[in-house]
C-alpha cells in the first residue's frame, strides 16, 4: 500500500475529563430479538442483577499460542504527556464485509501500559477469548522510517487495539494476514480520531490496549454537519474513574451506518447479559444530592449513567470544531417529582449538605415534560421541559439504557398523572419502545381523592411553587358533593394566589374526578386573566376527555384563564357544578368611548362548551362578576340551546340592568324543564311581574328562587301567582330587602296552606318591612303541619306593630321548627318580655335565634326573671343564640343581670348549643357558667367568647370541666386574652398618670390599686397592708420596672395558653368518652425543665407551642387534616409543676397563691 493511501486523516486529541468515582450502571436492552423487559437499579436492591436473555453458547477460536510473544516487555514507566506530535493516530475502521489481509511489518516498541488499558497476565485470556465481531487497520503514524500500522479489532466485549496487525491475527485467527491487500476504496473513506486522554489508548509503544464495553456508556452521531458522518462513542472506566469520548469520522453514510449498529449491538449484548450494578457510593452521592433537593423516595428512585450531547449546528465540521464539541457523561436520576442531572462525584468524599446547584448540576419537574424524543437509529435522545410563561429548555442526551430511561420517565409521568387519560407531552419514540411500555402499578392502598394531593404536590415542585400556601377543603355535606373548595391563601402579607400557583392548582384538578363542585369562589383570578402563555399551549384543551375535538378557534391566543377552565370542563365528565363567586374584580366602563370590553372570560371560555354539549357542567355560579355584553352574549347562545341542559346559572350582583335580565330570563325560559335554580339578587335591574309571569311559568322543575335586595315595579299586582308557585317544587324561597305588598303575602301564606309547599325548607323574608301581624299570618299558615320542617327567617323587620298576634301565634306554637329574628329593634322592653315569655310556653321550635336584640337600656329584673325562667322551662329548644353585639355604632347587650339569667341552664334537660357572645359577663358571668357545666349534662357547645373574661374567669370555667364529661366545644376565647392583657396595661397607664410611678418603678402604695389590678389580672399583686391604730401612711412595699411589667404581661400570656391547653385536654377527654375509653386528663402536656436552668424576666416569654394547622386542608365540611395542637408549657420550677396540677384538684386559695408564685419567681 502506497503512503498516499495510508495517510488519510488527522487525529483530534481532546483533553481528558477530571478523574471521577467509579461508575457503572445496569445493562441497556439487548437486539430487538431477544429483547427482553428490565427494570434499572433501585436503591432497594443494589447489588440485584437485571435480568436478561440467555446468550448462546459460542464457539470461540483458540489464541493461547501468540499470548507470550504479545506481552510487552518491562520497563521504567514514562511520562503520560508527549511534546510533539500526538501519541495516538487512528485511521479508518473497515466496513463488515472488507476483512482482507495487509502485508506490512510493523515496527515493535515496548512501554509501560497505562493506567486504564494496559494488560496483565490475567486480562489477556479474557479478551482473546472473545468473540470476533468486527476488525479493521487504521491510518500509519510515527516518522517517516519508523511508520507503524495500528489494528483495530471489535469483540463481544472489548474494543481492542493492536500494535500491527500480525499481532491482531496471532490473537485472533479471524483476523486476516498480513499479506492480504485491503480495498483502497474503505481507506479513502474513513478515519478514526479519538478525544481520548493522552494515557488512554496509547498507539505510540505499548503492545496491546482495549476498552471493555460494558465501560460504553452512549453509542451515537455526531451532529457536526456536513462532510463527515461521525459516530461519538462515550466509555467511563470504573477502575480507574477516567471518563472520555472517541469520535468515528467517516465519509461513507453507509459505513457510518454499519459500524454504529455493530458498535451498539455490540455493547448492548455485552451489557444485557452482565449485571453491572452502581458502586454503593455513587448511589449514597446521588439519593444525597436528591435528599437535598427534597427529592428523595427510595421507592420512586431510579438513576442512569448517561451523555449529557454536544449541539453544534452549521453545516460543515472540521477536526479543530470536534474539539469544540464537549460531551459529559453525567448521572440522570429520576425522582419523586423531578429529574435530576447530577455530575459525577469529583472526589470520594462529599459534603452531605452539597446542592445540585453547587455541582453545576439541573433539575426539571416531571409535570413541565413538554416532549420526550428517542431515536430510532442511535442512542440519542432529547427531553423538553417548559414552565409556564417561560421559554423551552431541551437535554440533549444519549445512553445505551435509552429505553428504560424512556419507560421510567413515562411510569413517572403516569404515576404522578394517574387520572390522566392523555398525558400532556409529546412522545416520540420508536415502535419497538411502545411494545415495552407497561402499567403503573396500582397502590397497595388507594389515596384520597384519586390521589389529588400527589398531582398537585409535583406540580408545586415542578412549578417551584411553597405547598403550605395552598389551602383547600372537601365538602360531603352540600349539594353535588363532593365539593373542592380553594381557601383564602395562607401567609403574612399574601393576598391572593399568583397565576403560577393558580396554574398548579386547576391543573392537578384537571381529569380528577373525585369532585362533582369545584368551588373558586373568594379566590381571585385576576392574574390568570390577564396573562397569555406565549411560549406554547401544550396544556390547551384540543379534544374532550374522550378525544373528540372541541373545534374553538384560537385556543392558542386565549388568556391562562379561559384555557385552564375549559379544560376542566372538558377533561372531568363526573364535574357538574363550578361556582366562580367574586373570583374576579371588574369595573363597569364609564362611557361608550371606553376601551372595548371583552368580557370576564368565563363566559366565553364554558359557554360555547355546554352549547355543544362538550362538558356535563350545567350548574354555573357567576355571583358578584361584573357582567359585560360580550359575556351576556354567550350566555344567551349557550341558553337557547335545550341540549344545553342548564340546571342553574346564578347571576347575583352581576349588575344586569333591565334589558341585560330580559334577555337572560327569556333565554332561561328556553331550559325549563330542567332549570332548579333562578338567582338574580342584588341587581339594579327592576322586578316587572306582568312581563316575568309567561317565563315564570315555563320553570316547572324550579327549587331555588332568590330575588332579594332587588327593586319592584309598583303596583298592586303580586310577584307570584299562586297557580306559578303550586307548578313548582319550591326547597327555598329568599325575598329579602325586595319590597313586598300585601297580595304578594296573601300568596305566600295561600301556597304555605297547601301540601305543594311541604318541600319548602327556607323562607327567607329578612328586612321587607313585615309587622308582627304579617308573620302571625304566615305562622297560621304554618300551623295545618305540626312541627314543620321550615327554617323562617324575619329579622330586621317592624314586630312591634301587630305584636300582640305574633306573641299568640308563639305560644300557641304555631311557629316551625326553626326560627331566626335577629336584629329586633324594641323601644319597649315590656313587649321583649312578653316575646321571651311567650316562647317559654312553645313547644314546636327546636332552633331559635334570638339575637342582636336592641333595648332602650338594660334588661330589668323581670326581664331577666322571663329569661332564666326560658332557659330552665322550656324543654323543646335544643339551640339557642341570645348573643350580643360589639360594633363601632352599635353595641346590643342584656347587661349585667344576664349571668342569673343562665342560672336557668341547670335545670333544663334539652338544649345542646347556647351562643352567649358579646355580652359583657365578666366574672360573675364566669361564675354562672362554671356552676351551670358543673350541673347540666346536656349541653354539648357552648359559645362564650368575647364576654370580657379575665384570667381569673377563664380558670374557674376550666376548672369546671373537671365535673363536666358531656360538653365538647368552648372556644379558645383569644379576644378576650388580648382584651385582658390590653386592660392590664391601660390601668398601669392610669396608675402612673396618677402620679403613682416614682422613678425606681411601679410603686403600689393603696388596697384600691391593688385591687384594681388583682380583678384585672387575677391575685397578680399582692395589696399593701397598713397596720392598724398607726396614723403614718403606708409603706410601699415594692417598686416594679417596665421590664418587670413587660414580664408580668407576658406571664399572664403563657398562664392563659396553658389553661386553655387544659381545657383542650378536657374536651378531648370527653370525646374519648363518647366514641371509646377514657384518656388521661392532658397533665401529660407539662413538661418539667431543669432545676438549674436560670429563670429571670429577660428569658420569661411565650412558652406554648400551639403547633401548626396543616397547609392542605380537607374533610367533610371541615378542615381535615388538621395537626393537632401540641401544648407544651415549661415551668421552671419542679414544686411550681406541681403546685400548677394541684391547683386544679384543690380550689382557689392554691390557684392564688401557684399564680402569685409564678409573678414572683419573674419578676425577682
Amino acid at each position: 500500500m502506497s503512503d498516499r493511501q495510508r495517510r488519510r486523516s488527522l487525529s483530534i486529541l481532546r483533553p481528558p475529563l477530571a478523574p471521577l468515582t467509579p461508575i457503572t450502571d445496569e445493562p441497556p436492552d439487548s437486539a430487538p430479538a431477544t429483547r427482553k423487559k428490565r427494570q434499572p437499579f433501585s436503591i432497594d436492591q443494589p447489588d440485584s442483577p437485571i435480568s436478561s436473555p440467555t446468550t448462546p453458547a459460542i464457539d470461540r477460536p483458540s489464541s493461547k499460542t501468540g499470548l507470550d510473544r504479545l506481552m510487552p516487555k518491562s520497563r521504567q514507566r514514562t511520562s503520560l504527556q508527549k511534546t510533539g506530535r500526538p501519541s495516538s493516530l487512528f485511521g479508518s475502521l473497515r466496513s463488515l464485509s472488507s476483512m482482507h489481509d495487509e502485508n506490512e511489518d510493523l515496527s515493535k516498541s515496548a512501554s509501560s501500559p497505562s493506567s486504564l488499558d494496559s494488560f496483565s497476565n490475567s486480562v489477556i485470556p479474557d479478551v482473546a477469548a472473545g468473540l470476533l465481531i468486527h476488525h479493521g487497520p487504521l491510518p500509519e503514524v510515527g516518522p517517516m522510517f519508523r511508520r507503524r500500522c495500528p489494528y483495530i479489532v471489535l469483540t463481544d466485549a472489548h474494543f481492542i487495539q493492536f500494535k500491527s496487525q500480525a499481532h491482531a491475527s496471532e490473537m485472533f485467527p479471524g483476523v486476516p494476514g498480513v499479506g492480504v491487500q485491503p480495498r483502497s476504496n474503505l481507506a479513502r473513506h474513513s478515519r478514526l480520531s479519538s478525544s481520548s486522554s493522552l494515557h488512554e489508548l496509547q498507539a505510540s509503544s505499548d503492545g496491546l490496549r482495549s476498552i471493555p464495553l460494558l465501560h460504553v456508556v452512549a453509542v451515537h452521531k455526531l451532529d457536526d454537519g456536513e462532510p463527515y458522518f461521525s459516530i461519538e462513542i462515550a466509555y467511563f472506566n470504573d477502575d480507574t474513574n477516567q471518563s472520555s469520548t472517541m469520535t468515528l469520522q467517516i465519509h461513507d453514510p453507509r459505513e457510518s451506518d454499519t459500524w454504529l449498529t455493530a458498535i451498539r449491538s455490540t455493547a448492548s449484548r455485552a451489557r444485557s447479559t452482565t449485571s453491572v450494578p452502581f458502586s454503593q457510593g455513587l448511589v449514597e452521592y446521588t439519593a444525597r444530592i436528591l435528599e437535598q433537593e427534597q427529592d428523595y423516595d427510595p421507592n420512586h428512585f431510579h438513576m442512569f449513567k448517561i451523555v449529557q450531547r454536544a449541539n453544534k449546528s452549521g453545516k460543515r465540521s472540521s477536526s479543530d470544531d470536534l474539539t469544540k464539541l464537549t460531551s459529559k457523561i453525567c448521572i440522570l436520576a429520576i425522582g419523586l417529582n423531578k429529574v435530576h442531572l447530577v455530575p459525577l462525584p469529583k472526589t470520594t468524599k462529599t459534603s452531605s449538605s452539597t446542592s445540585l446547584s453547587d455541582l453545576n448540576g439541573a433539575s426539571h419537574g416531571i409535570m413541565t415534560l413538554t416532549s420526550v424524543n428517542v431515536q430510532s437509529f442511535d442512542d440519542s435522545f432529547q427531553l423538553w421541559f417548559r414552565r409556564p410563561f417561560q421559554p423551552v429548555s431541551i437535554l440533549h442526551l444519549a445512553a445505551l439504557c435509552v429505553n428504560e430511561v424512556a419507560i421510567w420517565l413515562r411510569q413517572a409521568a403516569e404515576y404522578l398523572r394517574p387520572q390522566w387519560t392523555e398525558q400532556p407531552f409529546v412522545w416520540e419514540v420508536p415502535q419497538t419502545l411502545n411494545d415495552e411500555l407497561w402499567p403503573v402499578p396500582a397502590e397497595e392502598e388507594e389515596e384520597d381523592y384519586r390521589a389529588f394531593d400527589r398531582t398537585l404536590t409535583a406540580y408545586c415542585a415542578a412549578y417551584g411553587i411553597n405547598t403550605s400556601t395552598i389551602r383547600y377543603s372537601i365538602d360531603y355535606s352540600c349539594e353535588d358533593a363532593p365539593s373542592f373548595e380553594l381557601l383564602p391563601i395562607s401567609g403574612a402579607g399574601r393576598l391572593g394566589y399568583k397565576a403560577i400557583e393558580l396554574l398548579a392548582i386547576l391543573r392537578a384538578l384537571r381529569y380528577n374526578e373525585s369532585f362533582t363542585t369545584i368551588c373558586l369562589g373568594q379566590t381571585s383570578l385576576d392574574e390568570l386573566r390577564s396573562v397569555r402563555d406565549e411560549y406554547g399551549w401544550e396544556h390547551a384543551p384540543w379534544t374532550t376527555r374522550s378525544g373528540e375535538p372541541i373545534g374553538l378557534e384560537h385556543q392558542e391566543k386565549a388568556s391562562a384563564l379561559i384555557q385552564e377552565i375549559r379544560a376542566l370542563a372538558v377533561k372531568n365528565k363526573r364535574l357538574r357544578r363550578l361556582d366562580f363567586s367574586n373570583c374576579l374584580t371588574r369595573k363597569k366602563p364609564s362611557s361608550a368611548g371606553d376601551v372595548q370590553d371583552n368580557g370576564c372570560g368565563i363566559c366565553e371560555a364554558l359557554f360555547p362548551l355546554c352549547a355543544k354539549q362538550y362538558t356535563n357542567v350545567d350548574w354555573v355560579i357567576l355571583n358578584g362578576i361584573l357582567l359585560s355584553n360580550v359575556d351576556i352574549d354567550y350566555l344567551y347562545a349557550a341558553a337557547i340551546e335545550k341540549s344545553s341542559h342548564f340546571r342553574a346559572i346564578e347571576l347575583s350582583n352581576c349588575g344586569l340592568a333591565d334589558r341585560s335580565f330580559q334577555a337572560v330570563f327569556q333565554a332561561l325560559s328556553y331550559q325549563g324543564t330542567t332549570l332548579e335554580c333562578i338567582n338574580f339578587s342584588g341587581n339594579v335591574a327592576r322586578l316587572e311581574p306582568l312581563n316575568m309571569r309567561e317565563y315564570l311559568n315555563e320553570f316547572s322543575y324550579i327549587r331555588t328562587v332568590d330575588f332579594s335586595n332587588t327593586n319592584r315595579t309598583s303596583g298592586p299586582e303580586p310577584l307570584f301567582e299562586l297557580p306559578t308557585m303550586l307548578g313548582w317544587k319550591l326547597e327555598a324561597l329568599d325575598l329579602s330587602r325586595t319590597s313586598i305588598n300585601a297580595e304578594t303575602l296573601r300568596v305566600l301564606a295561600s301556597y304555605l296552606k297547601d301540601p305543594q309547599s311541604h318541600v319548602l325548607r327556607h323562607l327567607r323574608m329578612n328586612q321587607c318591612g313585615l309587622t308582627g301581624g304579617n308573620v302571625a299570618d304566615l305562622l297560621q299558615a304554618l300551623a295545618h303541619l305540626q312541627f314543620r320542617d321550615l327554617h323562617l327567617y324575619v329579622s330586621d323587620n317592624h314586630l312591634e306593630q301587630g305584636h300582640d298576634r305574633l306573641i299568640k301565634a308563639i305560644s300557641e306554637s304555631q311557629t316551625p321548627l326553626y326560627m331566626t329574628m335577629e336584629m329586633l329593634d324594641y323601644k319597649d322592653e315590656k313587649d321583649f318580655r312578653l316575646l321571651v315569655q311567650a316562647w317559654t310556653h312553645n313547644t314546636s321550635t327546636r332552633y331559635l335565634n334570638i339575637s342582636k336584640v336592641s333595648l332602650p337600656y338594660e334588661a330589668s329584673n323581670k326581664t331577666i326573671a322571663a329569661l332564666e325562667s326560658m332557659l330552665g322551662n322550656n324543654q323543646t329548644l335544643e339551640s339557642l343564640n341570645i348573643a350580643g353585639e360589639q360594633a363601632h355604632l352599635e353595641v346590643t347587650n342584656f347587661g349585667s343581670g344576664l349571668s342569673k339569667a343562665l342560672t336557668g341552664l341547670q335545670r333544663n334537660q334539652s338544649l345542646r348549643l347556647l351562643h352567649v357572645e358579646d355580652q359583657k359577663l365578666g366574672m360573675p358571668g364566669a361564675n354562672a357558667i362554671a356552676s351551670i357545666l358543673e350541673e347540666n349534662k346536656t349541653l354539648l357547645e357552648l359559645h362564650c367568647a368575647g364576654n370580657g373574661f379575665t384570667l381569673q374567669a377563664l380558670t374557674v370555667i376550666v376548672r369546671s370541666l373537671a365535673k363536666n364529661k358531656t360538653l365538647r366545644f368552648l372556644p379558645d376565647m383569644d379576644q378576650d386574652r388580648i382584651a385582658a392583657i390590653k386592660k392590664i396595661g391601660g390601668e398601669i397607664d392610669n396608675v402612673r398618670d396618677g402620679g403613682l410611678l416614682a422613678k425606681g418603678g411601679l410603686t403600689i402604695p393603696t388596697k384600691a390599686t391593688a385591687h384594681i389590678l388583682k380583678k384585672t389580672i387575677g391575685t397578680a399583686i399582692p395589696s399593701q397592708r397598713s397596720s392598724r391604730g398607726s396614723g403614718s401612711p403606708p409603706t410601699p412595699r415594692k417598686q416594679y420596672s417596665d421590664k418587670e411589667l413587660r414580664a408580668m404581661k407576658s406571664t399572664i400570656s403563657d398562664r392563659w395558653e396553658y389553661e386553655i391547653g387544659v381545657m383542650q385536654s378536657y374536651l378531648r377527654r370527653n370525646q374519648s368518652l363518647i366514641r371509646g375509653p377514657p384518656v388521661p386528663l392532658g397533665y401529660n402536656l407539662i413538661e418539667l425543665v431543669p432545676l438549674e436552668e436560670e429563670t429571670t424576666a429577660e428569658n420569661v416569654g411565650p412558652v406554648a407551642d400551639l403547633g401548626a394547622q396543616t397547609t392542605t386542608e380537607c374533610g367533610n365540611n371541615e378542615a381535615t387534616p388538621v395537626g393537632e395542637p401540641n401544648r407544651q408549657l415549661e415551668i421552671t420550677n419542679k414544686d411550681e409543676a406541681v403546685e400548677a396540677v394541684e391547683a386544679h384538684e384543690e380550689g382557689d386559695d392554691e390557684m392564688e397563691e401557684m399564680v402569685t408564685m409564678s409573678k414572683q419567681l419573674a419578676l425577682d
